[in-house]
This record gives structure tokens, sequence and C-alpha cells, in this order.
């Protein structure tokens, strides 16, 4: 069922809405496992330790690249959360441009309480970031929309990572 932006969208940038609807799972290969990199980005995201939060995200997109074959995108973790009247942004995708790779910036506080993020919600954060970027360079979107397709797969990058992590480093 679309969202309620659906019907002021033109027929071409529809069709676009419904490809990305109908994509629900990322599948990832076999072998890749980045479990204990997951764990570590959970300690240092617990530990506030910024450079290593950026660094290990920074792993996982690299691994993420090289598993699903798509061009790399750079990482940045930014301290706290950029807020106004519509609310706080946790995540921002920024697609390749005139040679310049794509970023992701995430945020690692909160706007208000200013207090670490909660883990899970850091990595669907990273997560959903990915996705955009997949919907540009994976699926060859030309424009990347919140479907429930999108949602979808949003959560099985996220469950993927959690599932390896517990399986790799159950301590």
């Amino acid at each position: 069922m679309p969202f309620a932006y659906y019907d002021r969208l033109s027929a071409a940038r529809q069709r676009t809405y419904r490809r990305s609807d109908a994509i629900e799972t990322v599948e990832i290969p076999d072998g890749f496992l980045v479990g204990t990199a997951v764990a570590a980005l959970r300690r240092a995201l617990a530990a506030e330790a910024q450079r290593d939060v950026q660094s290990l995200c920074q792993q996982l997109n690299d691994a993420l690249s090289r598993a699903l074959a798509v061009p790399p995108v750079r990482m940045v973790v930014m301290a706290q959360r950029p807020s106004d009247d519509y609310g706080e942004l946790h995540g921002l995708y920024e697609p390749e441009d005139a040679g310049r790779c794509a970023r992701i910036t995430v945020w690692m506080r909160t706007a208000r309480r200013q207090q670490v993020v909660a883990f899970r919600s850091f990595l669907r954060t990273l997560a959903h970031e990915w996705c955009h970027h997949l919907d540009y360079e994976l699926y060859r979107l030309p424009e990347t929309f919140h479907t429930e397709g999108f949602y979808k797969r949003e959560s099985s990058i996220a469950n993927h990572l959690l599932a390896l992590e517990a399986a790799e480093d159950p301590v």
C-alpha cells in the first residue's frame, strides 16, 4: 500500500516508487562475516569513541560495498544530531556527485538530551542510509523513496548484521 504522497507523484516517479516497493530484502552473499566489527561498533558507541565508531562504520560500509559490488561510500560520524521544528536528523545520504564519492553521515548523540543513540537505532540508521545508496547503485533507481519495501530492506540489512554479531561474537 503506497504512502499518502504517492498520489502526488508523476507517472514516472510512481513507477520508480512501485519498483522500490517491490524489493523487500537485500541479498547479502554468503561469507559476509562482519559480526566482530558489529560487536566492536556496539562497544565503541557505548564508550562514546567517535573515531572508533567512524572507523568501524567505514569498515562495515567497505565490506557491504565489496559484498554487493557497488561503489564505495564515505562514512562520516558526527557528534550531536541537528534538529529543527520538524525533529532530529538521524542520518543523511548524499549520492555521488561530479566525481565525489557518495557519503553517509550519522550522528552519535540525540539533539535534545545529548545522549548516545541506542545501538539498534544507530545500526538501523546506518542500514537506512545504505538502502538509499543501494537504490541508486544496485537497483539503478533514478530516485530513492521511503516505501514499505525500502523499510523492509532496511530491516533485512539491520537484522542480518545483528544476526552476524550474535553468531560471530557471542560475548
